[in-house]
């Protein structure tokens, strides 16, 4: 996510307090320590945010899903035309999730940057107004954060599919532009989504890595009553943080969260609109060259969606 437009200001760094590391290392459970370790021997040149309660957590008991690890996403692009019925929906196979609905959120659109007037008209947020969408960011080789978030999306559905969900997305790469993050709210609403997840990948500064999942905080403004969502929102959350952590090896935001990798926010117009469980994941920071490595991976990405599809299932299966 490219912290400039909307949903993307930068949350300001906070600088890491004096509290012992350990105290967040031994919040995370076995399965999680060794997604830690797994970061560590790849060359992690930063700190792990160490002061605060690390609040990552695995997602329990929950399977392990299978997938291809090749550089293409798994399974056919729907055709429908999503500037027709703006949500995709995608069959559903018998399995534990038979009769839930996730909604998958691509961040941005290849299109935006040919279409900046239309992505720069303000929207309102609920609390306030802002721009309808941005291009994204992407990595130093051209890489780009729109590519990168359909490549997750198309991976996480196939799996979450194979699990009995009924899929759903706000946009393939088949509309112009957009939709803006108004509209993408509405569309896991009117979806009566029982999760909704929002993929996105950071532009911070080099030497800035790791993932982090972003909550909606409390907003009771305008349009925005994020009340009812909070508690669940925060678990699907959890739940996916801890499962990212295991089945990728990366590690927790080392400049935002304290090292827990869950940042808490009410600038977002995703999430203030939004009236189901919902968060955004920055899978990691495509400036930053070490995580631009593994952003440009196929079999990373792979990994990506996996630990995504496995924190849903743990949420969606309680």
């Amino acid at each position: 996510m490219s912290y400039v437009g909307p949903d993307f200001d930068p949350p300001q760094p906070r600088r890491p307090r004096r509290r012992a590391l350990t105290v967040a290392a031994a919040a995370l459970v076995p399965g999680a320590l060794l997604g830690w370790v797994m970061y560590e021997a790849m060359g992690d040149s930063g700190n792990a945010g160490g002061s605060g309660n690390a609040a990552v957590r695995p997602s329990g008991t929950t399977p392990a899903i299978s997938g291809t690890s090749d550089d293409k996403p798994p399974g056919p692009t729907p055709t429908t035309d999503s500037t027709t019925d703006p949500t995709i929906d995608s069959t559903a196979a018998s399995g534990p999730l038979q009769g839930k609905v996730v909604v998958i959120d691509p961040g941005h659109n290849p299109n935006n940057f040919r279409h900046t007037a239309e992505i720069n008209r303000k929207v309102n947020i609920g609390t306030n107004w802002k721009e309808c969408d941005t291009t994204g960011t992407s990595t130093n080789d051209g890489y780009t954060e729109a590519e990168f978030t359909l490549d997750v999306a198309h991976r996480l559905r196939t799996l979450l599919q194979k699990q009995g969900a009924t899929v759903k997305f706000t946009q393939d790469g088949d509309r112009p532009w957009g939709p803006c993050v108004d509209e993408r709210a509405r569309i896991g609403n009117k979806a009566h989504a029982d999760a909704v997840v929002s993929i996105h990948a950071d532009g911070a500064d080099t030497d800035q890595r790791g993932f982090h999942v972003i909550l909606p905080a409390k907003v009771s403004e305008g349009a925005a009553d994020t009340g009812p969502i909070v508690t669940p929102s925060r678990e699907l959350g959890e739940r996916i943080a801890g499962s990212f952590v295991r089945v990728t090896g990366s590690a927790p935001s080392n400049y935002v969260g304290d090292g827990t990798g869950l940042v808490t926010r009410k600038d977002l117009g995703g999430l203030n609109l939004s009236t189901v469980p919902k968060v955004f994941i920055e899978c990691g920071n495509m400036r930053d060259s070490k995580d631009a490595a593994l952003l440009t991976s196929g079999a990373w990405r792979q990994k990506a969606a996996r630990g995504i599809s496995e924190g849903i299932v743990s949420f969606l299966r309680g």
